[in-house]
């Protein structure tokens, strides 16, 4: 009985190591609502697939192997959460809007994630998953895991940490999230400032109203059909988060691969 494939096995367990982690961190396939055996099953059905694409050459199963494991592992949780700051930019979104609004006291828990949200950034949330799976963003996010064997090979043994690249593109993609993040807030949190400062003028022109009562509801009225027009500004921008994200994960892989 031919047992030459048993050469190529431990290769194939890198390769899933890292799917596998990306699947846990990636947006859209990390989500608490998808049971753990499902992420399992469709990580080791990925690998299966790219280790005919990779054709890895075989990998010794020494004392060096688990040095390997944690690279694949850490390689998969970076590149994973970097994709997953920049869709987070639509929740800062929210919050920002939810600030101005008033909403901010309320915080409900996203089944996705487990964790709170602003009310509005749940909402916004909603319709930026809908959006990523309707232009084929969770397509984009697998091309990421097959091409990034191009950037960091499975005999790569140590990630570049010490490189101040890293440092850079992480202090870059904070600074990109807010830049997202507010470009998405701006119409409302621009014209609620100017209906603070509506407020701010009438309450010295009559000292009598009470502003704290009157301002929550007007803002309300305002926000919410404010926020209904700029729908198609929100999407057009989401189409431009799936590039994004495209991006971010291309350059993290250049830099984990010494690129």
């Amino acid at each position: 009985m031919d047992l030459e494939w048993l050469n190529y096995l431990p290769a194939w367990f890198l390769i899933f190591f890292r799917v596998l982690a990306f699947f846990m961190t990636l947006p859209l396939f990390s989500y608490g609502t998808i049971p753990n055996m499902v992420k399992i099953g469709l990580g080791a059905y990925m690998a299966w697939v790219m280790f005919f694409i990779v054709d890895p050459e075989p990998v010794p199963f020494d004392a060096m192997y688990p040095l390997f494991v944690m690279k694949e592992v850490m390689l998969g949780l970076f590149v994973g959460i970097a994709a997953n700051m920049i869709v987070s930019a639509v929740q800062t979104a929210g919050a920002f809007i939810d600030y101005k609004m008033g909403f901010l006291v309320a915080n409900v828990i996203d089944p996705q994630t487990g964790a709170q949200t602003p009310l509005t950034g749940g909402f916004l949330n909603a319709f930026a998953v809908l959006l990523l799976f309707a232009i084929d963003g969770h397509h984009l996010m697998i091309e990421g895991i097959f091409y990034s064997y191009e950037y960091v090979p499975l005999d790569q043994m140590f990630l570049p940490f010490s490189d101040g690249g890293i440092t850079y593109f992480v202090v870059e993609t904070f600074s990109t999230v807010f830049y997202i993040a507010f470009q998405i807030a701006f119409p409302i949190v621009g014209i609620l400032f100017l209906v603070d400062v509506a407020l701010g003028m009438m309450s010295r022109a009559v000292p009598q109203m009470n502003v704290f009562v009157v301002g929550l509801p007007v803002k309300i009225f305002l926000g919410l059909p404010i926020m209904m027009l700029m729908m198609p500004g929100f999407l057009e921008t989401i189409s431009e988060l799936a590039v994004r994200i495209g991006e971010t994960m291309v350059s993290l892989l250049q830099l984990f691969g010494g690129a």
